[in-house]
């Protein structure tokens, strides 16, 4: 527990420190996530959603990733569409007998989000991140994640969700799969 705490904490400084201009808190029956979220500029256009953060379950399982999303409408008239791509880089502690290790991953992945037109903002979201064995390393043979939602604005700087993801690893001579998480979520983001 109290290495849960100091984990959180020290996220909240270091985005503290950053800029931080969003929150987002997803939370399951077993596992937990907090990422908090900024903007740069210096990635293309429309700059990128950069996010760090960390997802513990009850099985004393943790990930410390940081990620950026470079998001963007599609071509055409058709505004509701949009369309993100981007890295993950994951540091994954499993502690689950007969499994005690600690392994990395950079990830590369995709987002598509479609905005109803109505007038209450609904959207549906859907994101992945894979990382081969080439970019898995200490002990991970392949890593990914896959998240679905529906999301529903709240207010223009508060949106809710609720979805299904699963995260599962690779881990090199131990075991096929092993998942950290694969489950119904309802999540809030909050922009400051």
């Amino acid at each position: 527990m109290l290495r849960k705490f100091t984990a959180i904490l020290s996220m909240v400084i270091l985005s503290a420190q950053a800029g931080a201009s969003g929150l987002d808190l997803r939370l399951a029956n077993e596992t937990a996530e907090i990422m908090y979220l900024t903007e740069s500029s210096t990635f293309g256009y429309g700059g990128a959603d950069i996010g760090l953060g960390y997802l513990f379950n009850e099985g004393d399982d943790f990930i410390i990733s940081g990620q950026a999303m470079i998001t963007g409408h599609s071509a055409g008239n058709n505004r509701s569409l949009q369309f993100g791509v981007g890295v993950k880089l994951a540091m994954i502690s499993i502690d689950r007998p007969p499994v005690n290790e600690d392994v990395g991953a950079l990830a590369v992945g995709g987002q598509i989000r479609y905005l109803f037109p109505s007038s209450t903002p609904v959207a549906i979201l859907a994101e992945g991140f894979i990382a081969p064995e080439v970019v898995s390393f200490s002990g991970a043979d392949r890593y990914w994640e896959y998240r679905f939602a529906v999301e529903l604005e709240v207010t223009p700087s508060a949106r809710a969700y609720i979805g299904y993801r699963k995260i599962g690893v690779e881990l090199l001579n131990i075991v096929p799969e092993f998942e950290i998480d694969d489950q119904a979520h309802i999540g809030v983001k909050f922009e400051f």
